[in-house]
Parts: structure tokens; C-alpha cells; sequence
């Protein structure tokens, strides 16, 4: 006799194709019969009957009181109503904010601006999270808020009232600007605003936005650098829990985070703004020769300055001497490998500059408190 398959609604109020993906990559391995995700013409299946709902419950509450009348095992991927009982999985927002903030740091960016332009969770989270980070490094960081601005207005006209707050913000900040955008859209705002007013990219602004989603982004003018949340895995994982329930386990007592896959970096954050020729010329070095068994020595070489000198230098304006600035740029770049290949240790390590892949995984363990391997299966799951 067939085994019944289970039967599992999509109910997302907000769509990605990523997110739907890892959903159906967790439904083939277990043999899940997937229901059309009506709600994307917004039609919500009221006498709907199955084992298990996939929730995104964003904007509008008729969606959110279908699933909770359906009384089935539920997984929300939105922390929009943290009243309702529903385990969740999200993206690690504190993680995706301290990529950004660090890639200004690393650097020499001394002025910070996070922009959003409406009300949203997360939102809130990556902003917070954002200005911790820069507030921990020793600076301010001004969080502009249009839907909180004097200048706030509704109607036909909004988003050119909008661009015209924005243009003013923009101009008012001190240069060069850090700016990380609550989304891939508000970057693709700040950069046509620069464009619009004459301020240069990344020269004068430096731009990251969030989730890496926009089309063609690579045929643009300046290419705009992006957090990707890695939302195929934040699918799996929830498909993931979801059968747990149905299989009568206990929910998780917090929501299970799922950290972004990394900062892709293109032409709008390109820019080093480290005053000092000796640190300067050493950080272009190392992002360049990362991967080669380079020391402290071959910095001394290429600053042409002492090494105390250098270390002095680095600390004033990195916040961290050579040697530790170089291991962070070999971690970094590891997790990225790690998170986007399924390469053996012995050649991510090679690939980051190491030359064995046991001191690789040793400094590995040390920086994250988890092994490469633990940190590749949350990217492969």
C-alpha cells in the first residue's frame, strides 16, 4: 500500500524564489506533497485540510487568521506577530548587520548611516544591530527613518517626497559616508540619489544593501555590494522543523537564526578610506595576496616603515594590529568559500592562505567557536 504523503500548505505573505526553493528541496528528500502557494494572488484557502503550513505571515492579518483557525503544525518565517505561538526561523539579522559594519571598518570608514523607510522587524533588527557594531568600534552611526521623518507623507507624490528627504540627508552627511541600506531597494534609492545630486560612488558614499536581490545587478553602472541572507537554507530549515512537529517533537523554545552566506562585494562599497599611504598600501596587499603564505614581514616590506611603526599605524586607524587584520581577512574569505562550495578543508585552506589544512581548521575553531565543517553544513542543509 502507498505511504500517505504529507500534505503541506505554502502560506507567504512575502515571496522569494530562494526561500520556496530550499522548501522544495527539503519536500523531495522526504516526499512531501507541496500545495500551490495560492496567497500570491492573494487568495486565502479557507477550508484548506493538510498536515503542516509554511507560514510567512507579513503584511495583512486575514492571512494570519487563517493559519492560526487551520490549528496545524506551523513554521513562520516572519517575526512580524511574535504573539503568536508559532516556532520560527529567521535570518541571524545582528550577523548579516556586523558583515556590513566590518567590511566599512576593515576600511578606515570613520562616518556611518543606516537608512530604512518604513516600519518592519527586521528592519529594526539589521538598523540595531548595525549601529551596535559601529557604536562598539569607538563611533556614531545616524539612523535616518523616512517613515519617522517630519517630512513623512502619503499619496501619489510620496516616493518623490521621499527621493527629496533623501537627497537632503545625503547632502547633510559628513563624506565619506558608510551607508548600509535596510534592503537591496533602499540601496538602489540612495545610489540613484547620488546619481541624481552629483555625489560620487563609492567615492563619496559607500553603499551595502540586503539580501542580494537585485536583477542585472552586475550590468549597472556601480554594481551595488549586498548581504545575501541565504534564503534557500532559511527554506530548508524551516521545511526542516516543520517535519519535526508533525512528527510530535517540541518546538524550540527561541526562533532558530540562519546566518546570512556572506557579503558579496561589489563596485558601491569599493573604496578604502584609510588616510595613511603606509596602512593603505599594506591593506591593499593583503586583500590581494591574502591567499599566499604572507607575514607581518611582507607588510613592513610593502608599508616601508618598521614594525612597530606599522603596528602603531594599524591600530589607529583599523583598530587592530597587521597580523590580526590578516587573520580576519583569511576567516572571512573562508566562510564565504565554505558557505558557497562544498570544497574539501584541504583546499579551502590553501585557498585562504594556510599551509596545513589542521592549522586552517585550528584557527577556525578558535575565531568561531565551531569547526569548517559544522560551519559548511548550515549552508548545505
Amino acid at each position: 500500500m502507498r505511504k500517505k504523503q504529507k500534505r503541506i500548505l505554502l502560506a507567504m505573505g512575502w515571496y522569494d524564489h530562494r526561500v520556496c526553493q530550499g522548501i522544495a528541496r527539503y519536500a523531495e528528500e522526504v516526499g512531501w506533497h507541496l500545495c500551490a502557494d495560492v496567497t500570491k494572488e492573494k487568495v486565502i484557502p479557507w477550508g484548506w485540510s493538510g498536515d503542516g503550513i509554511l507560514a510567512w505571515l507579513g503584511a495583512g492579518d486575514d492571512l494570519a487568521e487563517f493559519v492560526v483557525s487551520a490549528k496545524l503544525p506551523t513554521v513562520d518565517f516572519s517575526f512580524r506577530r511574535p504573539q503568536l505561538p508559532f516556532p520560527r526561523v529567521l535570518t541571524d539579522h545582528a550577523q548579516a548587520a556586523r558583515l556590513a559594519a566590518e567590511h566599512f571598518l576593515a576600511r578606515g570608514m570613520k562616518n556611518f548611516m543606516f537608512y530604512s523607510a518604513a516600519e518592519n522587524w527586521s528592519f529594526d533588527e539589521v538598523g540595531s544591530a548595525f549601529l551596535q557594531t559601529v557604536k562598539t568600534a569607538g563611533y556614531e552611526c545616524q539612523w535616518i527613518r523616512w517613515h519617522k521623518s517630519p517630512a513623512f507623507a502619503t499619496g501619489h507624490f510620496q516616493w518623490k517626497d521621499r527621493m527629496r528627504w533623501l537627497a537632503a540627508q545625503l547632502k547633510a552627511a559628513p563624506k565619506p559616508l558608510a551607508l548600509f541600506a535596510a534592503s537591496d531597494d533602499h540601496a538602489l534609492e540612495v545610489i540613484e540619489t547620488c546619481e541624481n545630486i552629483g555625489l560620487a560612488v563609492p567615492e563619496q558614499v559607500s553603499i551595502i544593501g540586503m539580501d542580494n536581490s537585485l536583477l542585472a545587478v552586475e550590468a549597472m553602472h556601480t554594481p551595488i555590494s549586498s548581504v545575501d541572507r541565504n534564503l534557500e537554507a532559511l527554506g530548508y530549515r524551516g521545511a526542516e522543523l516543520l517535519d519535526r512537529l508533525m512528527h510530535g517533537k517540541t518546538p524550540p523554545s527561541k526562533p532558530t537564526r540562519i546566518p546570512p552566506k556572506g557579503l558579496i562585494e561589489r563596485k558601491s562599497s569599493d573604496l578604502l578610506a584609510v588616510n595613511h599611504p603606509g596602512v593603505a598600501r599594506s591593506l591593499q596587499y593583503l586583500w590581494k595576496n591574502f591567499h599566499r603564505p604572507i607575514g607581518v614581514e611582507d607588510l613592513v616590506t610593502v608599508a616601508a616603515m618598521s614594525r612597530s611603526a606599522l603596528h602603531q599605524a594599524f591600530l589607529e586607524h583599523i583598530g587592530r594590529p597587521p597580523g590580526k587584520e590578516l587573520h580576519r581577512i583569511r576567516i572571512e574569505n573562508a566562510k564565504r568559500i565554505l558557505a558557497q562550495s562544498n570544497l574539501k578543508l584541504e583546499a579551502v585552506a590553501e585557498a585562504c592562505g594556510y599551509q596545513s589544512a589542521n592549522s586552517f581548521w585550528l584557527a577556525f575553531k578558535h575565531t568561531t567557536g565551531i569547526s569548517p565543517k559544522q560551519f559548511q553544513k548550515r549552508f548545505c542543509s
